[in-house]
C-alpha cells in the first residue's frame, strides 16, 4: 500500500486547481487587474490569477460577501428566497441536500434555473453546485441514482482502483445534473468504534490505507469533471459524537494527530486536492479553549494552511449544525469566526433571510473592520480563482443540464456492473462454520430474519422454500405491537425451523440476534453497514459474513457468498477484525 502510494504522488494528476494560487492583491496581479477593460466578465480570456483579482477589485462589499456562502434548500424546487440570493445578491455557491432529490430531472431543472439567473447578472459568475454523494450510507442525490457499497467496503477490498472507480462512476452520476462539487471522500480513520456519525463512512483505520483510497477517490471524481472535498478535518474518527447535535471533544495530543488523523490529509495535499472541508470538532489539547476547528484560526490558518503547506478551498461543514453555532453563540458569530479562521465558503444547510444577522452583522463588519473585509476579500479571490480553472478547464460539469438527458445516463450503465463486482471483493468472512458455503439438506427449514424486503428478495432467490421474519428498522418502545417492531416472538417462532439467516446492522439488530443464542438452531449473520456489532459476543454463532451497506449490491453479494457462488476474500479494515 505504502509503495502504491508513493508512485501515486508522483502521477501528475489532470485537475490542476490551487498548484500555483496566489493570495489576493499580489503586486504583480493588481498591476495587470488594473489595466483590464471596464467590461470583463466571469468568462473573459485573461489569465485565472489576474482576471480573480480584477472580478474581486470591482465587486462590492455584498458581491464579496455573498461569494463565499452557500446555502441549500428544503423544497423539491428554489425556494424565492435563494433565486433572490443568487439573482440579486450575487450568491456563489448552493448545495443540494438528501431531502427531496427522489425527482433527479427535477434536481436538473432547478440547477438549470439557477445557473441561468448568476449568469444574467453584470459579472456572469457560475455557480458551485456542491452535494454529499459519497457512496454507501451518505447519498444526498438519490432517486435513481447509484446506491453503491460504500467507502468500508473499498477498505475492505483494498484495492486503491475500487476507490478509483466508486468515485468515477458515482460522480459521472452527479456531473450529468450539472452538479460540480462533492463533499468527498470522508478521510476520517475509523479510531473509535463506538462512533456512529462515521461508521463505514470511513475507510478504515490504518492512517496509509485510508491515504491511498482517499486518494484514488479523489483521482476518480477529478477523472468525471468533479471537484473533490477531502473532509473532516482534522478528522472525525476519534469520537462516539455527532457534531450535527453537540460539539465533540476529542482529547487526542497533536503528537498523536500528526500520527495519525492529519496523515490522510498531509498525503492529499501532497496530491493537490483542490478543496477541504473543515469540521465542527474540539480539540482541548490542541486548541486549548475548545474552540471548534471549522472556527479556529490556529488549525485552518496556521496549521492547515502554514504548516501543512494547503493552498486550496477551505469549506465549512454547515453551520447549522450545533457543533458550529452553540459555540459561538449565535449562527450570525460563528459565520464571522468561520470567516477570520480561514474559511473561503461557509455553507448553511438552509437559506438565510435577506436581512438575517448572517448577512446584516458580517456586512457591517466588513464596513468597519478592514482586516475583516480583506479576509472575505481573499476568500471570494480564492473561490473565483478555483472557479476560473474549473469552468475553463477539463470537462467541467454542464451550466446547464438537460433533464430530457438524465434518465439516459443515470444510473450509470457500466456503473452498475463494477459495483456488484466491488460488493463481491469486499465481502468478509468474521466466522467460518459448518455453513460455509451453505447448501440446505433437503427439507431443511429456513427462516430469513430482518427488516429489509431486499434482504428477502436475495435469500429466497438462492432459497426459494424459506419463510421470513420481520422486524422494525429501528428500535421503537411506544408501539401496540411490541411483537412486530422488537422482535419478541422470535425465539418461539425459530422453534419451528433449522436454520436462522439475520440481517445485523446496528446495536438494535444485534440484540433481536441474541434472542437466538440459546435456541439450539444453526443461525447464520449477515453483517450490513460497520462491523462493529458483530466483532465480539457471538461466538456461539456458527457462520458470520461482513457487508458494508444497504445496498442491493451488497445484498447480493452476501448472499452470493453465503451460497458458494464465489469465495469472499475481503478483510475487515479494523484491527480487531483483522482476519
Amino acid at each position: 500500500m505504502k509503495i502504491f502510494f508513493a508512485a501515486l504522488l508522483l502521477v501528475c494528476f489532470s485537475f490542476p486547481l490551487f498548484a500555483q494560487t496566489q493570495v489576493v492583491d499580489n503586486p504583480n496581479n493588481k498591476a495587470a487587474a488594473a489595466s483590464l477593460p471596464q467590461n470583463i466578465d466571469f468568462w473573459s480570456d485573461y489569465a485565472p490569477e489576474v482576471l480573480a483579482q480584477a472580478l474581486t477589485d470591482r465587486m462590492t462589499n455584498e458581491e464579496l460577501l455573498s461569494q463565499i456562502l452557500m446555502f441549500g434548500w428544503a423544497g423539491a424546487e428554489p425556494s424565492a428566497l435563494l433565486n433572490s440570493w443568487v439573482f440579486e445578491r450575487g450568491l456563489g455557491s448552493v448545495k443540494v441536500f438528501g431531502w427531496n432529490t427522489d425527482n433527479i430531472q427535477q434536481v436538473a431543472r432547478s440547477i438549470n434555473s439557477l445557473q441561468k439567473k448568476a449568469n444574467s447578472r453584470h459579472f456572469k459568475i457560475p455557480l458551485f453546485v456542491a452535494t454529499d454523494q459519497e457512496g454507501g450510507w451518505i447519498r444526498h442525490v438519490k432517486g435513481e441514482t447509484s446506491e453503491t457499497p460504500g467507502n468500508m467496503a473499498i477498505g475492505a477490498s483494498g484495492y486503491p482502483m475500487d476507490a478509483y472507480y466508486s468515485a468515477y462512476y458515482i460522480n459521472k452520476e452527479i456531473w450529468t445534473l450539472g452538479i460540480n462539487m462533492n463533499f468527498a471522500p470522508s478521510v476520517d480513520l475509523y479510531t473509535n468504534l463506538d462512533s456512529t456519525v462515521i461508521g463505514p463512512r470511513s475507510f478504515g483505520e490504518d492512517s496509509w490505507k485510508v491515504s491511498v483510497l482517499g486518494g484514488a477517490f479523489m483521482q476518480g471524481t477529478i477523472d468525471a469533471g468533479v471537484i473533490p472535498t477531502a473532509k473532516h478535518f482534522p478528522g472525525h474518527g476519534d469520537t462516539s459524537k455527532d457534531s450535527h447535535g453537540s460539539l465533540p471533544i476529542i482529547n487526542a495530543d497533536m503528537e498523536t494527530l500528526n500520527a495519525r488523523e492529519l496523515i490522510p490529509f498531509q498525503n492529499l495535499i501532497q496530491a493537490n486536492i483542490p478543496a477541504i472541508m473543515s469540521g465542527h470538532l474540539s480539540f482541548p489539547s490542541v486548541e486549548a479553549d475548545g474552540t471548534p476547528a471549522s472556527l479556529s484560526h490556529k488549525w485552518l490558518t496556521e496549521i492547515l494552511r502554514g504548516q501543512m503547506g494547503y493552498k486550496g478551498l477551505i469549506i465549512t461543514d454547515d453551520m447549522m449544525m450545533t457543533g458550529a453555532w452553540a459555540f459561538a453563540g449565535t449562527l450570525s458569530k460563528a459565520v464571522t469566526m468561520a470567516i477570520e479562521a480561514g474559511n473561503d465558503i461557509v455553507i448553511s444547510s438552509s437559506t438565510a433571510g435577506l436581512n438575517d444577522g448572517l448577512w446584516v452583522r458580517n456586512l457591517e463588519k466588513m464596513l468597519s473592520d478592514n482586516n475583516f473585509r480583506l479576509r472575505v476579500k481573499d476568500a471570494a479571490y480564492r473561490v473565483l480563482y478555483a472557479k476560473l480553472c474549473y469552468f475553463k478547464g477539463k470537462n467541467p460539469a454542464p451550466l446547464y443540464p438537460d433533464a430530457s438527458l438524465v434518465l439516459k445516463y443515470i444510473p450509470d450503465r457500466e456503473g452498475t456492473k463494477f459495483f456488484l463486482s466491488q460488493a463481491c471483493r469486499s465481502i468478509s468472512v468474521l466466522k467460518s462454520g459448518s455453513c460455509m458455503p451453505y447448501s440446505p439438506r433437503q427439507g431443511e427449514k429456513i427462516l430469513l430474519v430482518g427488516p429489509f424486503q431486499v434482504f428477502y428478495n436475495e435469500g429466497k432467490k438462492r432459497y426459494p422454500s424459506a419463510s421470513t421474519y420481520h422486524f422494525a428498522y429501528e428500535l421503537r418502545q411506544n408501539e401496540s405491537n411490541l411483537d412486530e417492531y422488537n422482535a419478541v416472538s422470535l425465539p418461539s417462532v425459530a422453534q419451528s425451523y433449522d436454520t436462522i439467516i439475520i440481517n445485523v446492522y446496528d446495536t438494535h439488530s444485534a440484540n433481536i440476534a441474541r434472542l437466538l443464542r440459546n435456541s439450539g438452531k444453526k443461525v447464520i449473520i449477515l453483517s450490513c453497514m460497520s462491523p462493529v456489532f458483530v466483532l465480539e459476543g457471538f461466538d456461539w454463532v456458527d457462520t458470520i459474513l461482513c457487508g458494508y451497506s444497504y445496498s442491493d449490491y451488497s445484498y447480493k453479494a452476501l448472499f452470493g457468498a453465503l451460497n458458494g457462488e464465489f469465495i469472499p476474500n475481503g478483510h475487515i479494515p479494523l484491527k480487531i477484525g483483522a482476519n
